[in-house]
């Protein structure tokens, strides 16, 4: 069972959400929030598995709720869910240490598969959002400058297809000790915190 709390301040939209997640066997709705500081704050108690958060929201916004989520509670997931889809918005959320980033506007069944793609390790963003980070305005530099290895290459490649540990260690028929540390390696070199920012990483230097 994934346990979620939901994030809004919109009291007729959570309904709505939590309507739909109901329909699902797999997921329950264990606490509503109206902002960032309750949604932290019932995180605290609840430890859920899942934050569905808003990003725009009165007083303490999803930037707020989910940094103090990731900084407090890191193996509790956030996945974004807005109506926002600009640079700003989008780059609030990944700085803020957001698992995920999806619009309001998808079908309700692709909803509730990044609930439970999020909840097993999988980053997961919308096809509006790698649109929106493709097209930002970077200086393109190819692997070489960063002296990454093709295995380190091969990583990347499948972190943005959204793999595991496990998955990326069938694919590449490695150990899943040896992915994760050739994984952290990779952090390292970079310095980059975490799966989601070597997505961004991979994107932003046209390596994948």
């Amino acid at each position: 069972m994934i346990n979620v709390i939901l994030a809004d301040d919109v009291k007729i939209l959570r309904a709505g959400l939590k309507a739909v997640l109901a329909s699902d066997s797999d997921i329950n709705v264990v606490g509503e929030a109206s902002n960032g500081k309750e949604a932290y704050e019932m995180s605290v108690r609840m430890k859920p598995d899942v934050v569905l958060m808003d990003m725009r929201m009165p007083d303490y916004d999803g930037s707020y709720g989910t940094k103090k989520i990731k900084d407090t509670l890191p193996n509790v997931k956030v996945l974004v869910l807005t109506t926002f889809d600009d640079k700003e918005t989008v780059d609030k959320a990944i700085a803020s240490g957001a698992d995920g980033y999806i619009l309001k506007e998808m079908d309700n069944e692709k909803i509730i598969n990044s609930i439970k793609a999020v909840s097993g390790g999988i980053n997961v963003f919308c096809d509006n959002i790698f649109r929106s980070i493709k097209k930002e305005v970077f200086v393109q530099q190819d692997a070489k400058n960063f002296d990454l290895t093709e295995r380190e290459i091969d990583f990347l490649k499948l972190i943005c297809d959204g793999a595991d540990n496990k998955e990326i260690a069938s694919e590449l028929f490695l150990a899943e000790g040896t992915v994760r540390n050739g994984i952290s390696r990779l952090l390292e070199k970079l310095g980059l915190k975490d799966r989601t920012q070597l997505a961004v990483f991979a994107i932003k230097n046209n390596i994948i």
